[in-house]
Parts: structure tokens; C-alpha cells; sequence
């Protein structure tokens, strides 16, 4: 079944937890400090993908192993078949993202269909800065562990803008069932997947807007919603809510252009239509909406 173009809105948030470290910062989170708002990058979101399908069983030519990241050449060096065909067959993240590789002096470039924008914080963040102590000593004659800095934000409520490309999907192979894993690792990845750095982080809502041509692009939703809340510094998610009457208009001004709508929505995220309280399926009503499970 051919791949027509898609946009999606991700947000996740995290509680006294590291999104994204910078590593020219100590890894402290990534911040844009004049507008104190938290940043997490699109390699951030692809690694969780990417290690939920490692997790799921599938091959990916971006990968970790034992911890330390496998270089493009290393990883196509013993390839028996390098043909396109081939890694695009079995490297479901290259019909994802793309990639870069050179295979016997021969230069590959696959450009991805799915991308993501840089993901930032709708609400102002707070930074938490605590020493941590090590259990275990730097040497043999010495009598205490190291002390470092943990650095963690309060409370991020991250918001994500992602487009399919149906043109791009054609160079790469992509499937449907493909884009039905990325549903589902978006879904699962995060609270699958934490780390010590990473606990504390959960999805929220998800919608993929799946058109009817490779043609339509209607532009970031993150544009067409709103962040309310009446306390000075949220710390939780029941301490928001998101106002969407721009994006339900948005969409509904399009719905010809529209064939399905598949989304999740984390029960403790309130949706506002106009101020008032609604669910994610009286909002959308209009549109053809398909629960990810």
C-alpha cells in the first residue's frame, strides 16, 4: 500500500528527570535560557524509536552495541548483498530516516521520509542541580567514591512536530506497517526503555494525520495549540491543560484532505474545546479516528 504524506504531534513530559542532556553543558538538560523553556532533539526522539525496535526484534543500521554506537562503515563492511534492495529491506530505520554509508567505494544516500522538528517544553522549566556520590573509589588508595552534579528539570511538558513525506516514502520503501511501528514506539518506547537519567517520563498524547494525497502539509500543530494552567510552576500534569479549538478548527476546515487520524491519549491530559473540558474523540467526532493500542 503506497505511503501518502502524514504529520504528527508528540508530546511526553518529564518529572525530575534528564530529557535530553548537552554534553558541552555537563549534560545538563538542554535549555533555551532566555525563554527558559527545555529542549530535546530529533536524534533524542529517533533513539528511542530506534531501540524499540531493536527491542521488538527488528535489525536497525543505527545501533549501540555494548553500549558505544557502531560506525557506518563497520556495521555495511561484511555485507554480502549491498544493494539497495537490500538495506532497504532490512533496515527498517533507514526507510524511516535515511542514512548515509559507503559500501564498497559506492556512496549511499537515502533521504528519510519521516523527520521531526527539534521537540521544546510548552510550559517554562526549572532546572534541579544535586551532588551525587559515587559508591565506588577513584583508586585503590583512596577512601570515597567521586562527586558529580546530577542536573534534572522539574517538570517539561515536550512537545514534538513530525511530517511524513509520501514522495520520500517511495524512494525508501516505507511502508504502512512501518508507519504502524512508529505509532507503536511512540506509544511504548519512552516508559519501556528509562534509564536512571530517563525515569520519570511519560507519553501523553499522540496524533498522526494521515492525508489522502503525497501533496498536503497544514503546518506544525504545536502552532494550534495552547498550554493553560493557573499555577505559576507546574509540577505535574494534572496541574495543565491543553486548549485545541485552533487545531480541531484546523482540521476540520481540511477533513477532505484527511483519511485517517490515528492517535493515543493519556487519561490525565485535559483537552479544553473553547474552555470547556472534552475528550479527545468529542473533539475530533468529524474525523476518521483510529485508536494506536
Amino acid at each position: 500500500m503506497s505511503v501518502n504524506n502524514n504529520e504528527i504531534l508528540y508530546i511526553y513530559d518529564a518529572k525530575f528527570t534528564n530529557p535530553n542532556g548537552d554534553p558541552d553543558e555537563e549534560n545538563r538538560p538542554r535549555m533555551d535560557y532566555e525563554r527558559e523553556i527545555n529542549l530535546v532533539s530529533d536524534l533524542r526522539l529517533k533513539r528511542y524509536i530506534r531501540d524499540y525496535l531493536m527491542l521488538k526484534g527488528y535489525d536497525i543500521f543505527v545501533r549501540l552495541v555494548d553500549d558505544k554506537p557502531v560506525t557506518a562503515n563497520k556495521r555495511v563492511k561484511d555485507l554480502k548483498d549491498s544493494s539497495n534492495e537490500w538495506i532497504l529491506e532490512n533496515w527498517i530505520d533507514v526507510r524511516m530516516f535515511g542514512a548515509t554509508m559507503t559500501v564498497q567505494k559506492d556512496n549511499k544516500t537515502f533521504i528519510g521520509p519521516i523527520q521531526f522538528n527539534w521537540g521544546y517544553s510548552l510550559n517554562k522549566v526549572e532546572l534541579l542541580e544535586a551532588s551525587i556520590t559515587s559508591h565506588f573509589s577513584t583508586s585503590e588508595t583512596a577512601t570515597q567514591g567521586t562527586i558529580g552534579k546530577d542536573f534534572r528539570v522539574k517538570y517539561s511538558l515536550i512537545a514534538f512536530s513530525g511530517v511524513v513525506s509520501g514522495h520520500r516514502a517511495e524512494k525508501t520503501k516505507l511502508k504502512a506497517e512501518d508507519l504502524n511501528l512508529l505509532d507503536d514506539a511512540l506509544k511504548h518506547a519512552i516508559p519501556n526503555l528509562v534509564t536512571r537519567s530517563k525515569i520519570g517520563q511519560y507519553p501523553r498524547l499522540y496524533m498522526r494525520v494521515e492525508y489522502v494525497d503525497k501533496e498536503t502539509i497544514l503546518g506544525d500543530f504545536r502552532d494550534y495549540i495552547e498550554l493553560k494552567t493557573t499555577v505559576d510552576s507546574i509540577r505535574d500534569i494534572n496541574e495543565c491543560s491543553l486548549e485545541i479549538a485552533k487545531l480541531v478548527d484546523l482540521l476540520n476546515e481540511n477533513k477532505n484532505k484527511i483519511k485517517n487520524v490515528h492517535y493515543f491519549i493519556d487519561e490525565r491530559l485535559e483537552l479544553n474545546l473553547n474552555g470547556m473540558k472534552v475528550t479527545f474523540e468529542e473533539a475530533f467526532k468529524d474525523l476518521p479516528l483510529k485508536m494506536v493500542n
